[in-house]
């Protein structure tokens, strides 16, 4: 098993490429996004020394099949999937600023919430909530999306208007559409057995119009409880069982890291990366009710190269 973790394509048109912490995306001809999803894997904002075999290719082939599903609520950038780990889209300009949505108290909200935080992102929250309850309505709290190795700063409504980065039009739509986007995702969870507990999503414009880019409904960007055993767990006051990647967070903490400075990154044993790909294949197969397909992995920068290659002439 060969994970990816590092991409230097150079495709016909291309004008320049982009490393973020996960994903590889490469600008074709101004017009379209290659977007590689390696084998990288990213807690506490931190890229962690060893890639994840098959993790790309789940990441994008959720992604792939939620954007399908959600293109009737708001165009989304996707064009087509030209390799298990690529996606290809319209280049459009991103809002600098990530959605959060939330419909249950849990993670940073109920930590911050445990320290007596009553307000995140102007956004108030009654008094008397326990960990893992769900809010009355799902809540939004926005947060900016920081450069390479910084951290996403929590931001307000009212200071991404005053602030320029959108103006109160857009973020009305951008609203609107993470509001029906998580309803979605929450009936098709639902389907699954699952509860949709939190996500993200981002939106830029193209042509005038606001899309819909990026991922959407992954283990990665999203936390997912089982629905069975919810209220008796909720009840007793004891931990749901998570399909997310915080267990990856958790085995950190455990070990002494939570990306703060002189912190080291604990040792990523053959063992414990087997545990983690084999993970992420449960969390897809629950997720998408279908079951994971292995592609290949003895040379996958010559698989994608081709693919993206054949795509590309084609259009």
């Amino acid at each position: 098993m060969k994970a990816l973790v590092k991409t230097e394509f150079q495709f016909s048109g291309q004008k320049s490429v982009y490393h973020g912490k996960v994903r590889d995306v490469y600008n074709i001809h101004d017009e379209k996004l290659v977007m590689v999803v390696t084998d990288r894997i990213s807690a506490f904002d931190v890229v962690l020394p060893e890639g994840i075999p098959y993790k790309g290719q789940m990441l994008n082939q959720i992604a792939a099949k939620f954007l399908d599903a959600t293109k009737d609520i708001c165009p989304n950038w996707k064009l087509a999937t030209p390799d298990p780990m690529v996606t290809v889209g319209l280049q459009c300009k991103g809002f600098p600023v990530e959605m959060i949505v939330r419909g249950y108290l849990c993670g940073s909200a109920w930590r911050a919430y445990k320290d007596g935080v009553r307000e995140i992102c102007g956004v108030k929250i009654p008094d008397g909530m326990k960990e893992n309850q769900k809010f009355p309505e799902p809540i939004i709290t926005p947060t900016t999306k920081a450069e390479m190795g910084m951290h996403d700063e929590d931001i307000s409504k009212e200071d991404i208007i005053k602030k320029g980065l959108m103006s109160r039009s857009d973020y009305a739509t951008l609203e609107k559409y993470t509001l029906a986007l998580f309803e979605r995702g929450t009936q098709m969870a639902a389907e699954r057995g699952l509860i949709l507990v939190d996500t993200k999503y981002e939106f830029g414009t193209y042509e005038g119009d606001i899309y819909l880019i990026d991922e959407i409904h992954t283990p990665d960007s999203s936390r997912y409880f089982y629905s069975e055993g919810y209220e008796e767990r909720f009840a007793k006051g004891e931990p749901q069982r998570q399909l997310s990647k915080e267990f990856v967070r958790e085995w950190l903490m455990e070990n002494g890291f939570q990306g703060k400075e002189g912190q080291q990154v604990p040792e990523m044993t053959p063992a414990i990366v087997e545990s983690i790909s084999n993970r992420y294949i449960e969390l897809y197969e629950h997720i998408t009710g279908e079951t994971f397909v292995k592609a290949g992995t003895e040379n996958i920068l010559a698989r994608i190269e081709k693919n993206v290659t054949e795509y590309l002439k084609k259009k």
